[in-house]
């Protein structure tokens, strides 16, 4: 058996840039209202229900935007609280436009905790840095999370809660 490989070379679609620095907001030592934006992607619902479940979020603001577009303008006025969670980034252009509108949120003055799956989490890192937001929260969850159950993706939120209860404390 004859096996042909073939090397491609593949760029980076990041450019180096002389972003302005975008300053992360701090979190406030007590959270009196949180967003938490969901792309509809699939089971990103679950897993932020699972972060609120968990952390004992009390009526938080619940947003619901495309994963293949910007937050509009309403919608990103809508997310605006103490703190914002923003799921989920488990593929390239929603992890894009989730990055996207994190910093668009902390532009406004909303403190944000992303969450990627692991897979994408180093491009949403890199995103950001990009777009001088270097420092933008993010956390990571076990990818892959489309196809899976719904007690699967528990799990995987329950694996978050350290991490972001690290980042609020």
């Amino acid at each position: 058996m004859k096996v042909k490989i073939i090397e491609r070379e593949v760029l980076n679609p990041l450019a180096d840039t002389e972003a302005l620095e975008v300053e992360i907001n701090p979190i406030p030592e007590k959270i009196d209202s949180i967003s938490l934006v969901d792309n509809t992607k699939p089971n990103a619902d679950v897993l932020l229900d699972t972060i609120r479940e968990n952390l004992k979020f009390k009526n938080p603001i619940n947003v619901r935007k495309p994963a293949g577009a910007p937050g509009t303008d309403e919608q990103i006025k809508q997310a605006q609280a103490d703190l914002s969670i923003l799921a989920l980034g488990d593929c390239g252009s929603c992890t894009t436009w989730l990055i996207l509108d994190a910093i668009k949120l902390e532009k406004q003055g909303t403190p944000t905790i992303s969450v990627c799956s692991d897979i994408f989490a180093p491009f949403a890192r890199e995103l950001a840095e990009s777009y001088g937001a270097g420092g933008l929260r993010i956390v990571e969850v076990e990818h892959p999370l489309a196809g899976q159950s719904r007690k699967s993706i528990e799990n995987k939120g329950q694996k978050l809660i350290n991490q972001i209860k690290s980042i609020i404390d």
